[in-house]
């Protein structure tokens, strides 16, 4: 999906100006890239959203392709549009994917969740794993900078997004990669347990 479309699915979805907003910054997983607007888990979260918490509404600021180093460069002004009360940071995989230093990595992370929590939201942080190709140092590391990053910051942390779909190839589109429509219940509800409460 394009940035575009993303942010028009995602004011399609959108609650009165008024409404307390949950603001997405992700990759391709967050923006549903080659899905339908209405098909990924943010677009379902944002639903439930719509359904359960009157008064709360999803804008999905995230851009297939994304890095965390275009995450610290876009926070700040979709922080100033939205005014979130609660900010969801999806991103590390492009990173990853691409063997980017783990410090680089790490330091992009922190400074958006410094960016959210200075503006008085509340966070989340979406984890990934690496596949073992990569190399045990650099997997672990990868997984090991989530974890630091929630403890250093107390903010909430899922782990790793795809973990009730991970091990079945059938979950995922041609390029082993992005997940199908058919599983994005799933990962919407795994995802909903950790951000309910912030959202109360």
């Amino acid at each position: 999906m394009s940035p575009a479309s993303a942010q028009t699915a995602a004011r399609a979805t959108a609650a009165p100006a008024a409404a307390r907003t949950v603001l997405v910054m992700g990759d391709s997983l967050a923006a549903g890239y080659g899905l339908a607007a209405s098909q990924g888990w943010v677009a379902l979260t944002a639903d439930r959203i719509a359904k359960t918490r009157p008064g709360w509404r999803v804008v999905n600021a995230s851009i297939s392709g994304e890095t965390t180093a275009g995450g610290v460069a876009r926070i700040d002004g979709e922080i100033k549009r939205n005014k979130p009360e609660v900010v969801v940071i999806e991103l590390g995989a492009n990173d990853g994917l691409r063997g980017l230093p783990l410090s680089q990595t790490r330091t992009n992370l922190d400074r958006m969740i410094r960016s959210a929590k200075g503006s008085g939201a509340k966070v989340l942080l979406i984890g990934m794993r690496m596949p073992p190709n990569m190399g045990r140092d650099y997997t672990q590391g990868f997984a090991d900078n989530y974890t630091t990053l929630a403890k250093q910051h107390a903010v909430a942390l899922l782990p790793f997004l795809l973990e009730p779909i991970a091990t079945d190839r059938n979950a995922f589109q041609a390029d082993n990669l992005h997940p199908v429509a058919s599983v994005q219940p799933k990962l919407r509800d795994h995802v909903w347990p950790k951000l309910e409460p912030l959202i109360r």
